[in-house]
């Protein structure tokens, strides 16, 4: 990940609701969420709902689709993966092994997510 796009990532989820959203929408990966559950869950107006979803996508956080007469959003994991590794990687002042704590490995999630693959704090499974 590059530096603009994880600028483009952090400002995306420095909102209270879009956060909210975030959260929600990895807590119901792989499957997503309807655009009207994900309001009536939150208790957000559709219409700001849209404008939160639209910043989230355009950050490469989510991806919409449409089913029939629902539009689904999804979390991107790979995103979320990719600004972790970011955020983290100069962190251990050359000594590699201290890193291996954020590094949750393809297809894991973090401890206390609800994630059907929780991982240890060290990232093992």
């Amino acid at each position: 990940m590059e530096k603009l796009q994880a600028l483009d990532a952090l400002s995306a989820l420095s909102q209270q609701t879009r956060l909210d959203v975030f959260q929600l929408l990895i807590r119901h990966e792989p499957e997503g969420l309807a655009a009207g559950d994900i309001a009536d869950k939150l208790g957000v107006p559709q219409n700001t709902l849209s404008t939160h979803l639209a910043i989230l996508v355009r950050a490469g956080l989510a991806t919409s689709e449409r089913r029939s007469r629902q539009i689904i959003y999804r979390a991107v994991v790979p995103t979320v993966r990719g600004l972790v590794r970011y955020l983290v990687d100069d962190c251990c002042a050359g000594h590699p092994e201290l890193g291996r704590r954020f590094d949750y490995g393809e297809g894991a999630c973090a401890p206390g997510t609800g994630c059907k693959t929780p991982v240890t704090e060290n990232g093992s499974s």
